[in-house]
């Protein structure tokens, strides 16, 4: 492609808008423009790393026999109806009505669409497994939308589903598609690190979250120092405490005048957080909702919202529901004779002996209060993992850093089958549901998380399997014959032999055209300036500093060992 010609809006200075690094250097590299808030108009340049991405998930999809379909992005609401998620989808589905005032949404996702497609295809166990995908526009109505293309109202997400016939079959179709995604990930050069997950409104008996270590990302991960064990936070578990064998004094109420959290208490009572059990309440669904934690912990929402069946509305109580829950002012809850609809304890208060917890009245704190004896409640892990917790596996210590997901596999089970009647005769012609996996990967932010990690001040760095171009040629001067007409052969050459190759025919200064070079992040560019009077041109590699001095004839050669060390193929 001639550079004269293209549509390649590259910016020299960083957009005042742009928060990230992926962020701004897809904006200064012309690859989108901004159209509203979340909203994204892909150009040329992007479209191109966009959808190099798509053809590897296809390749990989592909060998592990799924088969591409697609589904209309419009979806009538009785699908989401039969599942039963057309309310927990909440505001962020995209909702409309036709000119009959049918519902319809925007597909935020497809199980529903591909539930609905297989029910009335399959009908036996002869044509089970089967894999089905797409990669499509998804729409997501985000309360927040940030980071460029990490976060949008609407992206293009590879999704995949599933079907089976028994729980052995399910196994080895999330198998296949962990593979799948190891390959994908790795051939987008991707350090990245697969980590148990919570499933949320998908639903399922288990999944897995492929993260990528960041900064900027928005999730926390726990990662063990000493074995391979690696969770979301809101997935994370620890194995940190240990059960008290002191015995149990006689509880007694102590007053404590205006104070209300556990950094007051702790300077009232002059003891460390780990004494206190402090209860925090929420609203869930119009149900009140207890949870207790040692006063050093912090709640884990999510694990809560699960305990309860899932919630569409999960928040902290206002000061009129604790009021109403407890009987005192807010600072004062506690689980003796709390009126809530749950009451749930975390594991690590019932292994305490004596400790403090609010008195349900306001002023009054309880001292020496024991799980059993004094309070009961539904018992499990509702705690936040901290930094240097002891590992579920091992017992090391736990680390936690911030990540970027970039794909996402779940274990359905019958969750959508069952509710929508998807079944199948299996071998002794009994109908059966059929058992599904889910597995998504967002196209856009597989890209941006590609720039976090392959970048340096001048711009992109790009993995050669998925750049724009594989190379640029640069006349340094295009007024000079021997420079442009050179510079034109090796461009027919390498274009012969399937390189995807840039002729940068612009009349600009050389250092203009170097600089867009490094801003595009081009993994390989020839230079034919001076030494072209001798038949030699400059070889450089857009990851290292070093250039080379090579024949005119050298160049297709030196450009297909390139590919070959990176194991990419060539045209």
């Amino acid at each position: 492609m001639r550079m004269s010609r293209m549509l390649m809006p590259t910016l020299k200075e960083v957009p005042s808008d742009a928060e990230i690094t992926s962020h701004q250097l897809m904006l200064r590299a012309g690859m989108i423009r901004k159209m509203a808030s979340g909203i994204y108009n892909q150009l040329p340049m992007g479209i191109r790393v966009f959808r190099k991405v798509e053809d590897i998930i296809r390749e990989e999809m592909n060998a592990k026999g799924a088969q591409e379909i697609s589904c209309a992005l419009l979806v009538p609401a009785e699908l989401w109806q039969e599942s039963g998620r057309w309310d927990v989808m909440g505001p962020e589905m995209f909702r409309l009505k036709d000119r009959n005032g049918r519902d319809y949404c925007l597909g935020p996702t497809h199980e529903e669409t591909f539930t609905h497609i297989v029910r009335n295809e399959i009908t036996s166990y002869k044509q089970l497994p089967l894999n089905l995908y797409q990669i499509e526009t998804k729409f997501r109505d985000e309360r927040r939308p940030r980071f460029g293309v990490m976060r949008t109202r609407n992206f293009t997400m590879k999704d995949a589903y599933s079907f089976d016939a028994d729980q052995e079959g399910l196994d080895k179709s999330y198998d296949d598609m962990f593979d799948a995604y190891t390959r994908i990930f790795a051939r987008c050069e991707l350090d990245n690190s697969p980590v148990q997950a919570d499933s949320g409104a998908m639903g399922g008996s288990a999944s897995a979250e492929f993260m990528v270590k960041s900064e900027v990302g928005e999730d926390e991960i726990v990662f063990c120092s000493g074995c391979d064990y690696a969770a979301n936070i809101e997935k994370a578990t620890s194995v940190n405490h240990e059960s008290s064998t002191e015995e149990m004094k006689e509880m007694s109420e102590i007053e404590t005048p205006n104070v209300h959290t556990i950094e007051e208490l702790q300077e009232f009572f002059k003891m460390d957080a780990g004494q206190f059990a402090k209860t925090l309440i929420y609203y869930a669904d119009g149900k009140t909702v207890a949870v207790v934690v040692r006063g050093d912990r912090d709640v884990n929402e999510t694990k809560v919202a699960n305990a309860i069946g899932g919630a569409v509305e999960f928040e902290l109580a206002s000061e009129d529901t604790i009021k109403a829950v407890t009987g005192a002012e807010v600072g004062f809850a506690g689980p003796i004779g709390i009126k809530a609809d749950y009451l749930f304890i975390d594991q690590e208060v019932v292994d305490q002996r004596n400790v403090i917890v609010g008195a349900n009245k306001t002023g009054y704190h309880i001292q020496n209060a024991n799980f059993g004896r004094d309070f009961e409640g539904q018992v499990g892990d509702f705690r936040n993992v901290q930094e240097g917790d002891k590992c579920p596996k091992c017992g090391q210590p736990l680390e936690i850093m911030r990540g970027v997901e970039v794909g996402h596999i779940f274990k359905l089970g019958t969750k959508y089958s069952e509710s929508m009647g998807a079944t199948f005769l299996d071998q002794n012609g009994k109908s059966q549901p059929i058992i599904m996996g889910c597995y998504g990967i967002g196209v856009e932010r597989t890209v941006a998380a590609v720039i976090e990690q392959h970048h340096d001040e001048n711009g992109i760095i790009w993995p050669l399997a998925i750049a724009p171009y594989h190379v640029v040629v640069v006349p340094v001067n295009v007024k000079k014959e021997e420079h442009l007409e050179n510079a034109e052969k090796i461009y027919k050459e390498l274009e012969a032999a399937g390189v995807e190759v840039l002729l940068d025919d612009r009349n600009e200064r050389a250092g203009f055209k170097f600089k867009d070079s490094d801003l595009l992040g081009i993994p390989m560019r020839i230079t034919v300036g001076k030494d072209i009077v001798d038949g030699k041109v400059e070889f450089k590699l857009r990851k290292e500093a070093d250039k080379e001095i090579i024949s005119v004839d050298e160049v297709l050669d030196r450009v297909k060992a390139e590919f070959a060390k990176n194991n990419v193929k060539l045209g």
